[in-house]
């Protein structure tokens, strides 16, 4: 089994099975036996919030969706059905025990973010790998739990956190060791790695005290611990 306390989040969903950042792939992650999913989010020209990794939408012309409207947006299929979702979308399908993890990702979505994530009853928290963005995101929404992504190993974990108002530290899977776990535990602050698509690795990660596992299967993951 798991470790205790291990939480098990769908990385854009369930991507294996379904177009990443969908309804149908988040809907499939809980369905699998994720607690929490994790999403990035970008705005439109006018201001709807929508899931999408890629700062552009899927094409030939590439055409950035921060100068989209909604109805441009909503057009585009991702597979035969299924479209680009708002960020509501994705929250009324998020069931009462799980999380949604609302990665930061456009410019300036934070206001507009936190307003729709405020306006929702879906447990929420938001990540960013930028921790400007976090740090206002702290400014405007203190209640709403926040994290920092990481790519590199930080100098000083702790002062991130302290700067950010972090919880939750989001290091990719392989930067993770015991020390970078203690210090963050030691914040009171919680440890989510990214993007870990083997047993093996969730076993080891599992055994230094992360908190949280984020892949594309999380069956992979079950058993972990």
């Amino acid at each position: 089994m798991r470790g205790p306390g291990i939480e098990l989040i769908g990385h854009r969903g369930a991507p294996r099975e379904f177009p990443e950042n969908s309804l149908p792939a988040f809907q499939r992650a809980f369905e699998r036996g994720a607690l929490g999913v994790e999403l990035d989010v970008h705005v439109t020209l006018d201001r709807v919030v929508v899931v999408r990794h890629d700062p552009t939408l899927p094409g030939g012309r590439r055409r950035a969706i921060s100068e989209s409207r909604w109805e441009d947006v909503a057009a585009v299929e991702l597979a035969p059905g299924i479209g680009i979702p708002r960020l509501n979308d994705v929250l009324a399908v998020v069931p009462a025990t799980g999380t949604a993890y609302v990665e930061l990702k456009g410019a300036s979505v934070e206001r507009t973010a936190l307003d729709v994530i405020r306006a929702s009853n879906t447990r929420c928290a938001v990540h960013s790998f930028d921790h400007d963005m976090v740090a206002r995101a702290a400014e405007l929404a203190p209640e709403i739990p926040r994290g920092i992504l990481m790519e590199r190993y930080p100098e000083d974990v702790v002062a991130a956190m302290r700067r950010t108002g972090a919880r939750d530290v989001w290091p990719q899977w392989k930067l993770i060791d015991a020390a970078l776990v203690d210090a963050v535990h030691a914040e009171g602050g919680r440890v989510i790695a990214w993007t870990v698509n083997s047993k093996a690795a969730g076993d080891a990660l599992a055994k230094l005290g992360v908190d949280g596992l984020c892949g594309d299967d999380v069956r992979l993951l079950a058993a972990s611990g």
